[in-house]
């Protein structure tokens, strides 16, 4: 963290508005990097970053206690759009910090079955923590510029997360093939706890989403789900009620 930034290490400080949303966004940057070192584990077949994203987990904890504390400190004089912001901090690092356990979940498992999955395995759990670094990381950009558009990517991206945790589920649950599967109930494990992840990066998004909007992400993906023509003629519908009604006004 850059000496700008609030430290971790001093939680009696009284910290504005401003630098609890610096403290959240470095939070987005921790879950985001933790999930890049495990997909780069799983993919070399490696149990070696255990220590490396327990760090990161602890850092998320001290993270999720230091926003607790300043939101509770700092709520009671802000102001109605600080407070909407503080509160969108509390969820987030919440959220966050969930991940965090999560993905150090996976990386225990992965020590404990080090050097005995198989390459296929292998290949979907790495997919499944790259897809989970991808959406942190646009967690990361949504919440930095305030972007709707990238935080509706974070809900698109969860259908190949489920995608992969199902095929895993079949070859070592179903297993049609009747082939001899090694170490399926760790992967069953480990698919499952990557796609809660991805559950708890989706539930940063919708966040995101209500903060942009004001609007909960069923009524936005609603919107962004039709028509570029469709959403263009309505809005045209729209200032032109505007423009009538303004006019009508003048007349009067």
């Amino acid at each position: 963290m850059s000496g700008t930034n609030p430290s971790c290490d001093a939680p009696d400080v009284q910290l504005s508005t401003t630098e609890l949303v610096q403290l959240t966004h470095r939070g987005c940057q921790i879950a985001r990097t933790s999930a890049e070192v495990l997909a780069a584990a799983i993919a070399s077949g490696s149990g070696a970053a255990g220590a490396q994203i327990r760090s990161f987990e602890e850092e998320l904890d001290g993270l999720d206690r230091q926003i607790n504390e300043g939101v509770t400190a700092t709520i009671v004089r802000a102001s109605e759009a600080e407070a909407r912001e503080l509160l969108a901090c509390l969820k987030l690092i919440i959220e966050l910090e969930r991940i965090g356990d999560l993905l150090l979940n996976v990386s225990n498992r992965l020590e404990t079955v080090f050097g005995k999955l198989e390459a296929p395995d292998l290949v979907d759990l790495a997919a499944m923590a790259s897809i989970v670094s991808g959406m942190l990381g646009n967690v990361s950009d949504a919440f930095a510029r305030r972007d709707l558009k990238t935080a509706l990517l974070i809900l698109r991206a969860d259908a190949e997360l489920d995608r992969l945790r199902n095929m895993i589920f079949i070859r070592h649950v179903d297993n049609p093939e009747r082939e001899p599967r090694r170490e399926g109930f760790h992967l069953v494990f480990m698919a499952q706890t990557l796609e809660r992840a991805g559950d708890h990066a989706k539930n940063v998004a919708e966040e995101i989403c209500h903060l942009v909007s004001g609007r909960s992400v069923r009524h936005i993906l609603r919107e962004n789900d039709r028509p570029v023509e469709q959403l263009f003629l309505e809005r045209l519908r729209g200032a032109a009620r505007i423009k009538n009604g303004t006019s009508l006004e003048g007349k009067g």
